[in-house]
């Protein structure tokens, strides 16, 4: 019988994080992750996604464990790589989706040396990490990613970041580790259901993000108290993943502009939050407060980041008597032939829309009237960036395709983020991912036009041309071309609901330039 050599450390992580139901990992790697590589092809235990920009790979990474409820592992190399990778991991810390990075770093032996790529990559991780180590021996590699997969899974999720020095992969000595135990929601508190139910009246907010708006259920016993009590619900601005559409109860978000939602929330004396946080202004505004309830608001926390907010809310709703509530929703005609136009565009979106479709939104101002137009659209699955780091929404829709292809994706797309991760179109070609993306052509950078006017600024032309993107016009068409997806420009809204519609039926990744 032939002998098989004794594992490594790279390949005990694999073996460990396979067993442990992670089975997908987004890459890009170099030479301190070779190791890696070797025992990704030999076990063929995961699924291998490159990226040609490590932004990709954790953009996907985000977009993978919103829709699999599992982390993918991403492979990154150093800390500049971790650096470039780090903007999502931003936006996948702030929409608490659990991700495990294991990023590669120079042998023991080598550190000394200051070797052009040594840098601190501990220091580059933490930031954007919620749980850092750097592993020690082969013996132990395993059992430092099994308690990192611990940390991304526990409630309300996070991001984990394992350093792999070289040596501690390619050495002999490697050993499987158990997969950690199931995470665990904190406990419900029925004295806050009891305290929470005294307090629902016309002047009190239900706060509710995290896991409710995953559960249609919940969504329409929440509204079944607010019909109940009077009270009104919302949604924050910003959320991991919405299930939505005809057929599910319908939720308002928190407006974005500072002014908005300063009025939206004026009338509440009381909030009620479940698993989401106070809200607060993305930015800080001369004369605006920062946090956006009343400064005399009572808020309370019926369930925390950490706890069971569907758990929360059934205790609610058989607390006052109130059982599920779903409003009517009407869907926006078709637009006719026309202009592109915020409206418009959305109109189209909601009407082509496939039934099951998960729904990636970057789409930032253009796509403004997106959210109301498509609350009666086909059933879908709703992610879209949480971080304010832009740049998600491409590798997030390639993410979303890897752990749902039995499922199309539309990905709606402002054309100035676009460019931050544009690479991640050549990843859908090769994956051969089902993705249509829209892009929102207005050829600027409209939202932060919008954020010029809100500090009292009066802009000149140098300003204004640091915000517009034309002097070349960008030609997405030819961009997406180049790296093997299928694209068109579309200047008529009519037309643009047409080409979508025909878009999602294709197999593999397309492209539309909608001129707005």
């Amino acid at each position: 019988m032939k002998d098989h050599p004794p594992m490594n450390g790279a390949e005990s992580v694999v073996r460990s994080l396979h067993a442990a139901g992670v089975d997908v990992c987004f890459a890009n790697p170099g030479t301190s992750e070779m190791q890696f590589v070797d025992a990704l092809d030999r076990t063929g235990l995961m699924r291998c996604v490159l990226g040609l920009f490590e932004g990709v790979v954790t953009g996907a990474a985000d977009g993978y464990a919103r829709m699999a409820n599992v982390p993918a592992a991403t492979l990154l190399h150093l800390a500049p790589g971790l650096s470039n990778a780090s903007a999502n991991m931003h936006n996948a810390r702030k929409a608490r989706s659990p991700m495990l990075n294991l990023v590669g770093d120079h042998a023991v032996r080598h550190r000394g040396y200051d070797a052009p790529l040594t840098s601190d990559v501990a220091g580059a991780a933490a930031p954007f990490s919620d749980w850092i180590k750097t592993a020690t021996s082969p013996e132990t590699f395993a059992q430092d990613a099994m308690e990192g997969l611990a940390a991304a899974m526990a409630r309300p999720n996070g991001v984990a970041t394992l350093i792999a020095p070289a040596d501690i992969g390619w050495d002999a000595g490697g050993v499987v580790a158990p997969p950690p135990p199931p995470p665990e929601f904190a406990a419900l508190d029925e004295n806050a259901v009891t305290e929470a139910a005294g307090k629902l009246d016309a002047q009190t907010v239900l706060l509710a993000g995290g896991t409710v708006l995953e559960h249609p259920g919940a969504l329409a016993l929440l509204h079944g108290i607010a019909e109940k009590t009077g009270a009104k619900v919302l949604a924050p601005t910003s959320n991991r993943r919405c299930e939505r559409g005809a057929g599910r109860a319908a939720i308002n978000k928190v407006p974005y502009p500072i002014n908005m939602a300063l009025e939206t929330l004026a009338p509440f004396k009381r909030a009620i939050l479940i698993e989401t946080v106070p809200p607060v202004a993305f930015f800080a505004y001369p004369g605006k407060p920062s946090l956006l309830l009343p400064a005399e608001c009572e808020v309370m926390t019926l369930a925390g980041l950490d706890g069971d907010g569907p758990a929360a809310i059934e205790a609610l709703a058989d607390c006052v008597g109130a059982s599920q509530r779903i409003a009517p929703a009407v869907l926006p005609p078709s637009p006719m032939a026309g202009a592109i136009t915020p409206a418009t565009i959305a109109a189209a979106i909601a009407n082509a829309l496939p039934e099951n479709a998960i729904v990636v939104d970057e789409s930032i101002t253009g796509g403004r009237d997106m959210w109301g137009a498509t609350q009666a659209a086909a059933p879908h699955s709703w992610i879209s960036l949480t971080g304010g780091a832009i740049g998600d929404g491409i590798p997030m829709a390639l993410g979303a395709a890897v752990a749902c292809p039995d499922r199309p994706v539309v990905s709606l797309q402002a054309d100035g983020s676009a460019m931050y991760t544009i690479q991640g179109l050549w990843s859908q070609a090769r994956e051969q991912a089902n993705i249509t993306t829209v892009i929102f052509a207005n050829r600027t950078y409209e939202i932060l036009k919008t954020e010029l006017f809100a500090v009292g600024a009066n802009p000149g032309r140098s300003a204004l041309d640091m915000l517009d993107l034309d002097r070349p016009n960008l030609d997405f068409v030819a961009l997406a071309r180049g790296m093997g997806v299928p694209a068109q420009r579309i200047e008529d809204a009519a037309a643009l609901q047409r080409a979508i519609e025909d878009a999602v039926l294709e197999p593999g990744p397309s492209l539309i330039e909608a001129m707005m």
